[in-house]
């Protein structure tokens, strides 16, 4: 009888790990880009179910969580600054001013794009460097919060936030 057996007492490299969480980033976007390119604007603009947020703030919500991550990793500046106000600390129900739909798209294709290239170009130790938004008091107790980790709470939050918005494709 033969069972293929692989060898895991090989310990993986800290470049697997990277790639394993990039990729997983990566897949998110795919998903994403995906999911919009079969939803009109219209269909972007309803509510993802009854009282909740619409398919175009959550588009405004994760453009604005994926430009800053320029700074938590490091990276440079935000490219789009100004979305914060309309989709981080404000909610939907405020009513105030967005971009249509097919700005956001276009907002969400250019931050993916700059943050692939930039995040490509990275060396392995920095991405266990402290992100921007830890003290470096707290991150040498808790080295775990670093850029790496950072990506990772930000490809779980896309993926929640996809699941509110495939409910806006039609069946």
């Amino acid at each position: 009888m033969s069972t293929n057996v692989i060898d895991i007492s090989v310990q993986p490299s800290t470049e697997l790990f990277i790639k394993m969480v990039v990729s997983n980033w990566e897949l998110q976007n795919s998903r994403l880009n995906s999911l919009l390119a079969q939803l009109t604007d219209d269909e972007l603009a309803k509510e993802t179910a009854q009282g909740r947020n619409s398919g175009v703030y959550l588009l405004g919500h994760l453009t604005a969580v994926s430009d800053a991550l320029l700074t938590y990793l490091g990276l440079g500046d935000r490219l789009y600054p100004q979305l914060d106000d309309l989709f981080l600390k404000n909610p939907e129900s405020a009513f105030l001013e967005k971009p249509s739909p097919a700005e956001l798209k276009e907002y969400w294709t250019k931050v993916n794009e700059v943050l692939t290239e930039k995040m490509n170009a990275m060396q392995p130790n920095e991405w266990f460097k402290p992100h921007s938004a830890i003290a470096l008091d707290i991150f040498e107790k808790e080295p775990h919060r670093n850029r790496l980790n950072i990506l990772i709470n930000r490809t779980v939050h896309q993926g929640y936030h996809i699941g509110q918005l495939v409910y806006l494709v039609k069946k």
